[in-house]
């Protein structure tokens, strides 16, 4: 399938490397039409530096081939919550990466929050407000058309509840703090949408406690693992424990279907999301687009 063969936005997360230009062609070459990237090596703490020739040149591209939306993923190493100097440099990465995102037109960050280190008591709480504190800091000293997108974890770490998330919302009270769901994550947590009922069940609770109007885009990525695992592994859409109704509820739903939907899974070949996954998602779609059930 090529890429606007049906209504919803459908993408991946591909290579930049030799540029954020090749991030355009790869997607393309899949036949997504929108797309999630790094920024930079995600191996380290080097922070994206744009020439503004290249991100007008970006810009142009996107335009013309009408691609978007576009988002970064920040590195696996942030850690908003660390005392140590893994915070300090995360909070910095941050500031850099959402005044990247502003350059070259991107939506903005998705950022897994980090862990407390099997802290508790008055010490989780210290590690908590910092992380709070960092987070409104990143969005005061960042472009204000950029937003900083919490992603749901499959592990005890946090974010891995939709009440842990709330809570951050609410402390930090900025609209541009978004959420990102991904459908392993919820999957391996413990959360059951592949039924209508829990489907329906699940975003009502979404939206009494965040709301939706927070809600950014979907990863999405089937799972290698049984439900409530606790185990973050990606599987190919349709090869996994899912099941392809959660993808199709998703699809179905006024309050999801428009979403972008993100894929982070292994590949065919093992090579990262390719052609195939993004046609068995256009697929689902299509089906979904004519099943009102």
């Amino acid at each position: 399938m090529t890429a606007g063969s049906t209504n919803h936005l459908i993408g991946a997360h591909v290579s930049a490397a030799g540029g954020y230009l090749n991030a355009l062609e790869n997607i393309r070459a899949i036949g997504g039409n929108c797309l999630q990237m790094f920024s930079a090596s995600p191996r380290t703490w080097q922070s994206p530096k744009i020439d503004p020739g290249y991100a007008s040149r970006f810009r142009d591209q996107v335009k013309e081939q009408n691609i978007g939306p576009i988002y970064f993923h920040s590195p696996y190493l942030i850690n908003l919550a660390s005392q140590e100097l893994t915070g300090d440099k995360s909070e910095r990465f941050l500031i850099d990466e959402l005044s990247a995102a502003a350059k070259i037109g991107a939506r903005g960050s998705i950022v897994h929050l980090g862990s407390f280190k099997k802290a508790g008591g008055e010490e989780k709480k210290n590690q908590y407000d910092l992380m709070i504190s960092r987070i409104k800091n990143i969005l005061a000293k960042t472009p204000e058309e950029t937003h900083l997108i919490i992603e749901n974890s499959a592990t005890r770490k946090i974010g891995q509840t939709i009440e842990e998330i709330a809570e951050i919302v609410k402390d930090v009270s900025d609209p541009r703090l978004k959420i990102c769901l991904d459908t392993c994550h919820l999957h391996a947590a413990g959360y059951n949408i592949n039924d209508k009922k829990s489907f329906n069940d699940f975003f009502d609770k979404f939206d009494k406690l965040i709301p939706l109007t927070r809600l950014e885009l979907i990863h999405a990525n089937d799972s290698r693992d049984e439900f409530g695992s606790l185990r973050d592994r990606h599987e190919n859409i349709g090869d996994g424990k899912l099941g392809r109704n959660v993808f199709k509820n998703l699809f179905n739903d006024a309050r999801t279907s428009r979403l972008p939907f993100i894929a982070e899974v292994p590949g065919i070949d093992g090579l990262g999301s390719d052609a195939e996954n993004i046609g068995r998602l256009e697929k689902i779609a299509l089906n979904a687009e004519l099943d009102n059930y």
